[in-house]
This record gives C-alpha cells, structure tokens and sequence, in this order.
C-alpha cells in the first residue's frame, strides 16, 4: 500500500507539471481582439508612372508604407549595392496630407477618416552573408553608414521616416552574427526605430529570441514558395494553418510584431516530364526550355480575409498588425488587383460580380462589353447570351478569349475559348459586337459553363 500511495503521489506531482507547462506554452500569451492595423510594402525597383499613381491614389488607405530603398548583394565577400531612386515628391506629398489624388472611399467612415496619414518606412534588403559578424569590423561599418546615409536622403528630401525595416536573408545559424549587426545599425541612427523581418522557421531558435529581444519589433513573414518536385506537387503561398500556428508562436516569444501576408504571384515553369525548371514573377521571364509546361500560384484572396478576419476576432496581444507584400500597381499582371486588397483592408467580404453592357458604337453597330465590378478575379469558362427583337442581324465577331458560336433571328452566343480566360478585378473586356440593319435594343444574359 504504501508503495502504490508513493506512485500515485509521483503520478500526481507529474501530472500538476505537464499542465503547468502546458498551460505555460500555449496559454501564456495574452490575446486580445479588435480592428487590425493594415501596412503596405512598396517593392518596385523602378518608380514608373504606375507606381507613382498607386502610392498617390492609395497609400492612405494604409498606416504606414515600407518602400525598397537599397538592396546589398556579395561578390567576393565585398558589398554591392543597388539603389533604387524614389520618388520622395509623391512621398513627401502623402505623408503631408497635401495629396490631391488620395483618396478614403475604402476606408470606414468616421470623422477623422480623410485626416489619417501613413508613416513611411524604408526597407533595406541583404542578400545572404556567411560572416563573420563583428562589432567593428568594414562590413559592419559599411552597413551602418549605409543605413544612416539612407535615412538623411529622407530626411533631406522632406519625408521623415518611422522606421528602418532590414530585410536579411539570413541562415538561421547566424542570428548571433545578426544581432551584431541589428545593434550596430540601431545605434547608428537611433532613435529611428529598427524592424527586422524574421522567417517562422526561426521562432523556436534560442538565437531568436535573443535578436528579437534586441531587435523590440519584427515582421513575420508567412509567406514563401517551396520548390515544388513537379508539376503534380500541391504548392501554395501562404498556408492558412501555418501562419496561424507561426503567430501564435510568435505570441509566446512576447515581443511585437506584425504578419506579413501575401497579395503576388508566380508563374512556374516544368520540363516536358513535369520536373521543376523555374519560375517567374513581374518582368521577363527566363529562357525555358522548348515546350516547358506552366503553373500559376498566386495568394488565396479568401483565405487571406479569412486569417485577417480570426485575428480580427482573436489573436495573441503582441501582433501589432498586417503588412501586405505588396501594393497593387495597374500594370502588375500577377499581384492583386486594388479591389481585392481595398476590400479586406476595409473589412468588405469579397465576391464576384460580372455586369455585361451593350454600347451603341454607330447606327446599327453594337459592342458587348463585360465588365468585373466584383472583388475577386473571375476565371470561369462563361457564356454570354444576347438578344433583341424585330431588326435583321447582318454580321457579327467575338475578340480575343472569346468565340461566337451561335447567331440566329433574335439570338446571338459569345461564349469563352478555354478555361484560361481571366478577368481580374475591377477590369473590363471587349468580347465582340453585332451589326444590324437598324438601331436596336439587344439584353445580355451572362451564364458560367
């Protein structure tokens, strides 16, 4: 008797100690819930008149913008670096509220709704570095004279920052080395805050929490692409459940942070025996082989709203808010379209909503316009239905993705080449037009196949 009344003595003792590590980690953190703040990456290397138009128009829909300001690569273990020319006019404009074209239209209304302006932040990017890291050393005090050079042209141009973001691509086995490096710029242009970016991978390094607590905020990015096997490998941006579990991971560790999501995309390139050669983002794509095969991956829209909206409702007290990569420019062909991110920032649910138009291009002559009002892409095979009474149809085409596949007395059908057709959000589309002997009134009937 006595020896089992020792056993369930021990069995209780250990039993009171995994629930209390248990409740110490994973209930820890506290969590609170409430509106998010949303911030927004500008990452375009050249500031064309797309990209000056989408800052313009758009940036005050944010608290703050992250603008790509140098990027330093290696050769021979010596830096390189590349810079890129911003447009601190526009910048300076935003953030001084005097920007004749920024508007508030997919913000909440309220009474300070059109009297909030971003902060600006700038980023630094660092290709990969094997060290050594060194307080003193030419590497560290070039970096620090970069960081500090990068912060006056700013200030010099009229656009005061509120942070100095550092984007390195560091190995996990050098985060000590990092932290080197973090402290020396910090104190190079204190007291502007320093933000690093950090990878989910790293949350559970001691080397982590040690540069964290040095760093006192910090992006987390759970966003990446794996490179897939083949083309039959499932693939994907941003995994819902893993960035859950990153954040609240992230939660324990105590010190702020922000969750970078994904709005891009890749076109990937495979062999003709499905084995992974490539991808491409925005700008020329490589040279693939002959008769390579290709997949798009690009961000879920609706499972990015879906994660805003749980963190919306709960989330550990230290996440600070959302910072999107990045902001959409007219002419990026695979990054959200503005009504996608517009309507998450402003906590709008997205759908899909088509509206087709007959116009009158002369007497007799009519052109079919199908227009995306919805705030997602619409990539569905469809069929659009045209009628009209009493006049005589003499001739008719479609355009592009579409074909015209039946015309009668009183009928006409334009209907979708393939399922590769695709109408982003907030774009419209010519699909053909109709001729007849006389003005008429023609009704349009859209259908998905």
């Amino acid at each position: 008797m006595k020896n089992r009344a020792v056993l369930l003595a021990a069995l209780l003792v250990a039993t009171v100690v995994a629930m209390a590590v248990w409740l110490f980690v994973f209930q820890a953190a506290p969590h609170v819930g409430g509106p998010l703040q949303h911030e927004v990456y500008i990452w375009q290397r050249a500031w064309t008149s797309p990209v000056r138009s989408a800052v313009a128009q758009r940036a005050t829909n944010f608290s703050a913008l992250c603008v790509l300001k140098a990027e330093v690569s290696w050769k021979d273990r010596k830096p390189q670096v590349t810079r890129v020319a911003l447009d601190y006019k526009t910048l300076a404009a935003v953030v001084s509220g005097n920007n004749s074209q920024n508007g508030r239209d997919d913000l909440p209304a309220g009474p300070d709704a059109r009297q909030r302006v971003p902060t600006i932040g700038l980023a630094l990017r660092i290709r990969p570095y094997p060290g050594p890291f060194a307080t003193n050393d030419a590497i560290t005090l070039f970096l620090t004279d970069l960081a500090a050079s990068l912060v006056a042209e700013a200030r010099t141009n009229h656009v005061n920052l509120g942070e100095l973001q550092i984007d390195f691509d560091c190995a996990e086995s050098k985060l000590d080395g990092y932290r080197v490096w973090l402290a020396a710029i910090q104190r190079r242009v204190a007291p502007l805050p320093v933000t690093i970016t950090a990878l989910p991978s790293w949350l559970n390094a001691r080397a982590f929490k040690r540069l964290a607590v040095v760093a006192t905020n910090y992006v987390l990015q759970v966003h990446s692409l794996d490179r897939p096997a083949n083309i039959r490998a499932p693939f994907t941006l941003c995994n819902p459940r893993a960035a859950q579990r990153a954040v609240e991971r992230a939660g324990r560790i105590g010190v702020p942070f922000r969750v970078a999501l994904p709005t891009y995309g890749y076109v990937m390139a495979f062999d003709r025996s499905g084995r992974f050669v490539g991808l491409s983002a925005e700008g020329p794509r490589p040279n693939w082989p002959e008769g390579a095969q290709v997949r798009e991956v690009g961000a879920d829209p609706l499972a990015m709203a879906a994660l805003v909206q749980g963190w919306v409702a709960r989330r550990p007290e230290a996440m600070r808010g959302v910072i999107w990569y990045r902001l959409p420019v007219a002419v990026d062909n695979l990054n959200w379209r503005w009504p996608t991110l517009g309507a998450i920032v402003a906590s709008r649910s997205l759908g899909e909503k088509l509206r087709c138009e007959p116009r009158r291009v002369e007497p007799g002559l009519v052109e079919i316009n199908l227009t995306n009002e919805g705030e997602l892409d619409m990539s569905s095979r469809l069929a659009v239905e045209v009628r009209w009474m009493d006049v005589h149809f003499t001739a008719g085409d479609a355009m592009r993705d579409f074909e015209l596949v039946n015309s009668g007395a009183s009928t006409a059908r334009f209907q979708t080449k393939s399922n590769s057709f695709r109408l982003r959000a907030g774009d419209s589309r010519k699909l053909g037009w109709l001729r007849f002997d006389r003005d008429c009134e023609v009704r349009c009937e859209i259908r998905k196949l």
